[in-house]
Parts: C-alpha cells; sequence; structure tokens
C-alpha cells in the first residue's frame, strides 16, 4: 500500500493513528558543520502524509501534534518519523506538512521526469541517476558530452509540454502485471514491499516511481536548464530548475542586476564590457604596483646598509609587500654577518616574515620565529 503522500500528493494535513514509539537516536549535521547526534525517538504511523526520502528525493518536514518531524525515513512498508518527543501508540494524532518544501519537491521530481523523457526521445540520452538539491537539482546523463545545442532543443521542448498542460497520473500496478515490463525504471530497492507505483506523463512519459508529484505540468510552470557540467567517466551532468526555483532564481539575477547597474553606472547590456575594462585596469595597476614594489625594496636594501646602525642584528615591518619584496631586500642586502628579521602585512591579520642572515643563528632562531 502507497503512503498518503503517495495516494494524494497535495493533502495538506490529515489524521491518523501511532503504532509504535521506541527510543532512537539521529545523527544530523550542526551549525558548525560537526556532526551531531540528537536523542529521541522513531515514531510509526498507521499512514504518512509525510513523505520519507527515497528515489532522489529528500523527505518532506512536518509535524505530528504540533510535534516537529526531523527525518522521515522508509524501512519496508512502513516509514519512521524522528521526534525529540514521545508519541503514545494507539493515539490519533494530526500531520501536517511543510508544503512549501513538499511543492518545490513536486515541482523537481516531475521536471526530471519531463526532462529525463524528453532528453531520451530527442537524443537517446539516458539518465543513470538524479540529486534534488536545496538549490538546484542535477541529472546525470548517459554520456560523456552533451552539446549546446541538445540543451536548447530539451528545454524548449520541456516548456513546451509545461505550457500543453498534459496530465500526470499515478497508478499502481501488481508486481507480476506484464506492464511493468514495459515501464521504465532504475529498478526496485531490495526491500520494496506491495505494489508497483508508475508515474505517468501524458503522451510522453511512464516510469517507476515512489516520490511526490504534480497532477499536470502546468503546475511546474517552467524549467530553466542552467548548464552541463562534467560528471563521472563518460556521464554528463545537466543542472536545472523548475517552477518556483526559476522564480527565485530570476529574483536574486535582477538584484544582482540592479546593483552592478548601480556600480558599473552602464546599462545591463554594457556590464561584461565594464567588467572587462576594470579587470584590464586592474592588471595593469598591478603590473605597475609590482615593479614600484621592486623598485622600492632595492631602494629599502640600500638605506639599510648605509644605515648608522648597520650590523648586528636589523628588523624591517612594512604593511605593503609580499614574499619577492623581502627576499629583493635580502639578496641586495647580502650579508652573511648581520641577522636581518622581515615582515611584512597587515597587523591585525596574517603576514610573512623572512630570517636572514649567519646559518648559525637561522637554524637557531628559526623554529622560533
Amino acid at each position: 500500500m502507497a503512503f498518503r503522500c503517495q495516494r494524494d500528493s497535495y493533502a495538506r494535513e490529515f489524521t491518523t493513528t501511532v503504532v509504535s514509539c521506541r527510543p532512537a537516536e539521529l545523527q544530523t549535521e550542526g551549525s558548525n558543520g560537526k556532526k551531531e547526534v540528537l536523542s529521541g525517538f522513531q515514531v510509526v504511523l498507521e499512514d504518512t502524509l509525510l513523505f520519507p526520502e527515497g528515489g532522489g528525493q529528500p523527505d518532506d518536514h512536518g509535524t505530528i501534534n504540533g510535534i516537529s518531524v526531523l527525518r522521515v525515513t522508509r524501512r519496508g512498508a512502513q516509514a519512521d518519523h524522528f521526534t525529540q518527543t514521545p508519541l503514545t501508540p494507539g493515539t490519533e494524532v494530526q500531520v501536517q506538512v511543510d508544503w512549501e518544501r513538499r511543492f518545490d519537491h513536486m515541482q523537481q521530481h516531475s521536471g526530471q521526469h519531463l526532462i529525463t523523457a524528453v532528453a531520451d526521445h530527442l537524443f537517446g540520452l539516458k539518465t543513470t541517476s538524479w540529486e534534488l538539491g536545496r538549490l538546484r537539482s542535477v541529472i546525470e546523463l548517459d554520456s560523456p558530452s552533451v552539446t549546446i545545442e541538445q540543451v536548447a532543443a530539451i528545454e524548449q521542448s520541456v516548456n513546451e509540454k509545461i505550457r500543453d498542460r498534459l496530465p500526470v497520473n499515478v497508478r499502481e500496478l501488481s508486481l507480476d502485471d506484464p506492464e511493468v515490463a514495459q515501464v521504465r525504471g532504475r529498478g526496485l530497492p531490495d526491500d520494496h514491499a506491495g505494489p508497483i507505483r508508475v508515474v505517468t506523463i501524458e503522451n510522453v512519459d511512464a516510469n517507476m516511481c515512489c516520490g511526490t508529484h504534480v497532477s499536470n505540468l502546468s503546475d511546474l510552470q517552467v524549467i530553466k536548464i542552467l548548464g552541463i557540467e562534467k560528471g563521472k567517466k563518460n556521464k554528463t551532468n545537466l543542472a536545472f530548475l523548475a517552477g518556483n526555483r526559476v522564480l527565485k532564481w530570476m529574483e536574486r539575477s535582477h538584484g544582482t542586476e540592479k546593483a552592478l547597474t548601480a556600480l558599473l553606472k552602464c546599462g545591463v547590456e554594457d556590464h561584461v564590457e565594464a567588467v572587462k575594462k576594470l579587470q584590464n585596469s586592474t592588471k595593469l595597476l598591478q603590473k605597475n604596483n609590482l615593479n614600484l614594489l621592486r623598485d622600492l625594496a632595492v631602494h629599502v636594501a640600500h638605506s639599510l646598509r648605509n644605515s648608522p646602525d648597520w650590523g648586528g642584528v636589523v628588523t624591517l615591518h612594512r604593511k605593503e609587500g609580499d614574499s619577492e619584496f623581502m627576499n629583493i631586500i635580502a639578496n641586495e642586502i647580502g650579508s652573511e654577518e648581520t641577522l636581518l628579521f622581515l615582515t611584512v602585512g597587515d597587523e591585525k591579520g596574517a603576514g610573512l616574515f623572512l630570517l636572514a642572515g649567519p646559518a648559525e643563528a637561522v637554524e637557531t632562531l628559526g623554529p622560533r620565529s
């Protein structure tokens, strides 16, 4: 039997009963990036509105009687809900799903099915895996290369099908149904239980899938393929956005354009050329600065050499400078009798130092520096 979230992906809340509740631990990543182990409980319900991660799709977020569910995982024919508050078996509970996250996952997952089908139909590009990421999703294609022209054709075709408002239907087939052999899929997990779920985009694709999907391609709004990247051996990754993610991406891009227009004091169409000019100017300034710094290093070396305090130990610090600046000074001075200690960098941040002079003194003092 499919879960309620699979039978009706648009349902936002429903009532069910707690079957069991046992102590458990959950490994998570803390805000500092370190692994943390949380103590809590694995709660099993008669049915669930919260999708357990699987098929390339992350799990849903939501609540049970207002208690946050931190993770949902599938175990055979049931789903485990991790909470930090126990729930009494036999209790009737209200389950609510984080709808914004759910609908986003529906858009990305149905978008993946559509792109996969069109890429295969147009160019024979097979999908070997996919990942629904937090900011973008990636489809792994079984090809060492994909052309820009192919990407453009795929994007045009999928958006045409969205505008055609094609229905998306979900059916359940028994494992021994002859139709199963005709359905596209990458195999079933070892612990699969119950009927096989088939997601069909009318006149486009039929695919075995456990995830949550839109009921009509019009709910995808639009798909934007961000580009292609080199994947694993003989594979190509195709990154894409669907639905609300495209709108958010456009909002961010528009904000960046406005900021650049104000900074560069030119229209959007001239941004690239303006940045190129700035880069060329910066390179020229860096080159001139480097030449001046070298001349300054030679001048500083001669000044130190001719100083009445010359001899023994000589120290020098400059905020502006680099390792080459210090090396030029040391080479220009070239003294084996004087211990030279040079430092460069901002006093409040990291910097560089150079210790040069008699070999015995450098060997003794070097490790302490």
